[in-house]
């Protein structure tokens, strides 16, 4: 299982996750999010990390600015958390990440026929031991990451109940302040047997 660490904003966190095996790190460009990082800055930790994924985050933005960010940071990834059309995400300059809040509104069916080339599934406080969520990752034949209060003592009974393509963690690796902490980064690779000491 892989794991996507979100609201990476300096450097010696990046350098740690990338150290660590981190898949995909994520970049906020919401302007709102606690985590939003200067498209200049997140170019220059983009560079500092080429063998891990970046992923821009962005929630309802005007598609060129999506599309400039990308570029100037050269990411890898575009994650939507809003309510972009399937016609936004083709206009979209590099691969799409689409999340989907898991509810009663959420379609198997609608998830694995949009554009996206991965489907990022947010349970919210939901438990994940709920059978009906693990049988809707079966039928996506898209790779499927996980979000929803992951952290160093769930995250392997989480892949075993969901088995995804990867999991995504935010708020499991902060520090009391808000800030992420490179001990629970590191923490969280030995839980799942990465190459970090």
């Amino acid at each position: 299982m892989r794991a996507k660490l979100s609201g990476i904003t300096d450097l010696y966190t990046a350098l740690t996750a990338d150290e660590c095996g981190a898949a995909f790190v994520s970049f906020m460009f919401d302007m709102d999010n606690k985590d939003y990082i200067e498209p200049e800055v997140a170019s220059v930790l983009a560079r500092q990390i080429p063998g891990t994924r970046t992923v821009g985050v962005f929630t309802d933005e005007e598609l060129s600015r999506v599309n400039l960010i990308a570029d100037m940071v050269g990411l890898d990834y575009v994650q939507l958390n809003g309510d972009e059309s399937d016609d936004y995400m083709r206009q979209v300059v590099c691969p799409v990440i689409k999340r989907y809040y898991v509810d009663e509104h959420f379609s198997v069916e609608k998830a694995e026929q949009n554009p996206a080339e991965m489907i990022l599934l947010d349970l919210g406080e939901q438990d994940y031991h709920n059978k009906k969520l693990a049988n809707d990752i079966v039928q996506l034949h898209k790779s499927v990451i996980v979000v929803g209060e992951i952290k160093r003592e769930n995250v392997l009974d989480v892949e075993r109940k969901l088995n995804p393509y990867a999991v995504d963690v935010s708020e499991g690796i902060e520090a009391c302040n808000g800030q992420k902490s490179v001990r629970k980064i590191r923490g969280l690779f030995r839980r799942m047997g990465s190459r970090t000491v």
